[in-house]
């Protein structure tokens, strides 16, 4: 059925962008509930923006309260998701913003990360007052700039979901004293990582705001071998670190034999999925402990679209049922051109010019803020080379037994990773 100027109610057009994250459906049938109520018809737009560009009218559907009341218990997206980037020339947004005026839709509500949140603010922008647009903050990578106490909705249940997954790894190592690569999910900030690897207690995580950009490859194999040894040092052989899988986006190219060939999604990011990094870095840990005469196994592990579409936990869908709620609260009441956000308990609207840099024109990026207590606290519990390992004669003594190497081969070979 097509959907066009013939009503001319207000009508709430609700779509969803990027990748999966839980408790999609929680804002979808929040927003749509408290819409409805308000006398406002909904139509859910399907997968993104990828028919609107193409000026295509017809894969939307209406959205009632009786199909949308009990959505908020399972994952995934009832109104699909896809990557399609409106923004990649001014046609494309142009023929998407009249498709949308088209339908009869004078507010819209987008779900997804900072790219949809960047589609969302330049569709508004290219609108000119016709078209109130809000974005509801969703990712599992929890990397939009907001407070750093204010979390993406589908990261707390993604991290419960991955300390999980880790939690069965960790045994699993202990019992067969061998050591798991666990790849997160992480494009651009390692908060998943992070926080799996925190919660979890796993022994190290490595995230790429701790590293220089761009950093040379052995740089994280030494840090990962040098947590090893610690290990080693102190009478285990098992173990289990975490990575940021944003960490291949940071390593010079000329260190990863074929990255320069890798897909790019439609917003030019590389499609890491194809990168298979936990193996490249296993087998370069390998290499380098082989070579220490030390001889240990290692499972690499991706640990993602695992946690995309799982079933929210309670917080996720308490949480996004107050966002859909004020996204659909504040678009109807007159708002456009806002993130929607929850912070201290009351809805605050952000404008997406708070949002975006302006160096850049896009929206900025939240980063583990590795000088923040929470860090520092999870730092402190790694097993991993650090700078009072040479200070200290004794534990400097235990740490080269460990290598197979004098104390002062295994300064110099080391001792880097600390200055």
């Amino acid at each position: 059925m097509k959907y066009g100027r013939a009503n001319t109610m207000s009508k709430l057009g609700i779509l969803v962008g990027g990748g999966p994250a839980p408790a999609i459906n929680s804002v979808i049938g929040a927003a749509t509930i408290h819409a409805r109520r308000s006398g406002i018809e909904v139509l859910g737009i399907q997968d993104g923006f990828k028919w609107l560009v193409e000026g295509d009218t017809t894969h939307v559907r209406p959205l009632t309260i009786d199909e949308t009341s009990r959505v908020h218990f399972r994952g995934g997206s009832i109104l699909g998701t896809a990557r399609t980037n409106p923004t990649k020339s001014p046609e494309l947004l142009a023929r998407c913003a009249k498709t949308i005026d088209e339908l009869g839709i004078s507010m819209l509500i987008t779900i997804g990360g900072d790219d949809t949140c960047y589609s969302a603010s330049e569709l508004a922008r290219t609108s000119r007052g016709r078209l109130r647009v809000v974005h509801v903050p969703k990712t599992i990578d929890n990397d939009l700039d907001l407070p750093q106490d204010v979390y993406t909705f589908g990261f707390q249940t993604a991290r419960h979901i991955g300390v999980k997954i880790v939690e069965n790894l960790m045994a699993d190592a202990k019992s067969t004293s061998r050591w798991y690569f666990v790849v997160a999910m992480g494009r651009k900030a390692g908060h998943l990582a992070l926080g799996i690897g925190k919660a979890a207690s796993v022994t190290l995580t490595l995230v790429s705001e701790e590293f220089e950009s761009p950093v040379p490859l052995a740089k994280i194999v030494d840090t990962l071998v040098g947590g090893i040894v610690k290990r080693l040092a102190r009478g285990r052989s098992d173990g289990v670190a975490v990575l940021a899988e944003g960490l291949v986006e940071h390593v010079r190219e000329s260190d990863i034999e074929g990255i320069e060939g890798v897909e790019r999604d439609a917003h030019g990011h590389i499609r890491i999925a194809e990168v298979d990094f936990g193996n490249i870095v296993k087998t370069a840990v390998q290499k380098r402990l082989k070579e220490m005469g030390i001889d240990i196994t290692i499972v690499s592990k991706d640990v993602g679209y695992e946690l995309r579409c799982a079933d929210p936990i309670p917080f996720d869908m308490e949480y996004t049922r107050d966002l859909g709620y004020g996204a659909a609260h504040h678009v109807i009441n007159g708002g456009t051109d806002a993130l929607i956000s929850i912070q201290r308990g009351h809805f605050v609207p952000v404008p997406f010019s708070q949002i975006m840099d302006p160096a850049t024109g896009r929206m900025r990026v939240r980063m583990v803020d590795i000088d923040s207590d929470r860090y520092k606290i999870a730092y402190g519990y790694m097993v991993r080379i650090k700078p009072e390992d040479f200070s200290d004669p004794q534990e400097l003594e235990r740490l080269a037994h460990a290598a197979n190497m004098t104390p002062e081969h295994f300064r110099a070979r080391f001792e880097y990773l600390v200055k």
